[in-house]
């Protein structure tokens, strides 16, 4: 049985969570969507857009999304790729002014138990 708070799943705006991305397929479950779920310890929720500044980060902090690991089927992330960040890693990058920009109808609405919407907003990519 489907877990209640997944079905449907819901962005930060209230509305249906939308697809995040699928060249690369992104998301804790590689469906292209930011869901979530008990497994993802990591809130895999906040739909972001790659860029130079955030890659560098993530990487000096130990995630490594630009390298490609093809023994996982990972061809590494460039700048404009959208991908499920992990909701605390986001709000680091926000901390030390290197958050990327987000896509808000694609966040999963669990994001907002560590992110501020009003922060996620000054980065949004969909919005206006």
């Amino acid at each position: 049985m489907a877990d209640p708070e997944q079905f449907p799943a819901r962005n930060v705006l209230g509305e249906p969570l939308e697809t995040c991305g699928l060249d690369p397929v992104t998301g804790f479950f590689r469906d292209g969507c930011c869901n979530t779920g008990p497994e993802d310890r990591g809130s895999h929720t906040v739909c972001a857009e790659m860029t130079e500044s955030f890659l560098a980060f993530s990487k000096a902090r130990g995630n490594d999304l630009s390298t490609p690991r093809p023994e996982f089927g990972f061809d590494g992330l460039k700048p404009g790729d959208r991908w499920c960040l992990c909701a605390l890693r986001w709000r680091e990058a926000y901390a030390a002014g290197r958050a990327p920009r987000v896509v808000l109808a694609a966040t999963h609405e669990r994001a907002l138990e560590v992110v501020d919407l009003f922060d996620l907003k000054r980065y949004a990519h969909d919005l206006n």
